[in-house]
């Protein structure tokens, strides 16, 4: 059974820093499509970004993509999200999530498997 969980969120103030892990279980990263997730209040979950478990190469929503860099570390079991210059938007509890296949899978509604999440507040 594939099991996911996310540590690392905060509270840090607008234009700092925080970097997401999330240690896996039950698959192998470089089998499984991975992404992380984020739900604001009051919104639905969004995709941000998610790695191709073929080549491991990423892809980013519009509003993270230079800012947020997403990496996976296969002998650890861990995916990793790091997050610059944050902004108060990024306000959310984020998801790790995962599922079989070999390709970009850009939808939270595509995700099988899904961690608790950890909150990321930022504020000044």
């Amino acid at each position: 059974q594939a099991q996911l969980v996310e540590s690392g969120g905060d509270l840090v103030q607008p234009g700092g820093s925080l970097r997401l892990s999330c240690e896996v279980s039950g698959f192998t990263l470089d089998s499984y499509a991975v992404a992380w997730v984020r739900q604001a209040p009051g919104k639905e979950r969004e995709g941000i970004s998610c790695i191709r478990s073929s080549d491991g190469s990423a892809h980013y929503i519009s509003s993270v993509k230079g800012r947020f860099t997403v990496s996976r570390d296969n002998a650890k079991n861990t995916l990793y999200l790091q997050m610059n210059s944050l902004k108060p938007e990024d306000t959310a509890v984020y998801y790790c999530a995962a599922r079989g296949g070999q390709y970009y899978y850009t939808r939270a509604d595509e995700y099988e498997f899904w961690g608790r999440g950890t909150q990321v507040t930022v504020s000044s």
